[in-house]
């Protein structure tokens, strides 16, 4: 009964990891955030694309054998649906981007001026403890300095 418990707690213990917890969020913003993409590109990019031809792009495609004929599951020959390698690039793509620019290169920022911030404070406290090293010196050698004199006058 103790092994059941130390694995219960241990799998407590990995759940409320910071990292699991970030994981979880992330995976649900992505998960909300991948309809929102799609949504832009079905309602955007695909009418933009569709001033040119066909307001869908799944039906872009290329027939490589025999007739082809019919849609969906009656369809006859072998077909290239290269509409739909389209669609999913540009999702993608979109998706990618706004990730970058909202999400990635915000906080690269913010993590590049916090690393900086604590350089510059390590830099200033190695200048103190280097000052005070140099000031610890100079007692030790008047104290031996001293210490030689006195011994002399002996």
């Amino acid at each position: 009964m103790s092994e059941k418990a130390s694995v219960l707690q241990g799998f407590k213990a990995f759940l409320m990891r910071g990292n699991v917890v970030d994981l979880a969020v992330a995976v649900v913003i992505g998960a909300a955030f991948t309809n929102i993409v799609n949504s832009v590109v079905k309602g955007v990019i695909n009418p933009l694309i569709g001033a040119i031809g066909t307001k869908n792009l799944d039906s872009y495609n290329s027939c490589i054998k025999g007739p082809c004929t019919g849609t969906g599951d009656t369809a006859t020959g072998v077909r290239i649906l290269w509409g739909s390698v389209l669609g999913a690039t540009l999702t993608f793509v979109i998706t990618a981007a706004v990730v970058y620019f909202l999400m990635v290169l915000p906080m690269s920022k913010y993590l590049a001026k916090v690393e900086a911030r604590r350089k510059a404070k390590e830099g200033t406290q190695e200048v103190m403890e280097i000052t005070e090293l140099e000031v610890l010196k100079e007692i030790r050698d008047a104290l031996v300095a001293q210490r030689g004199s006195g011994h002399a006058e002996r």
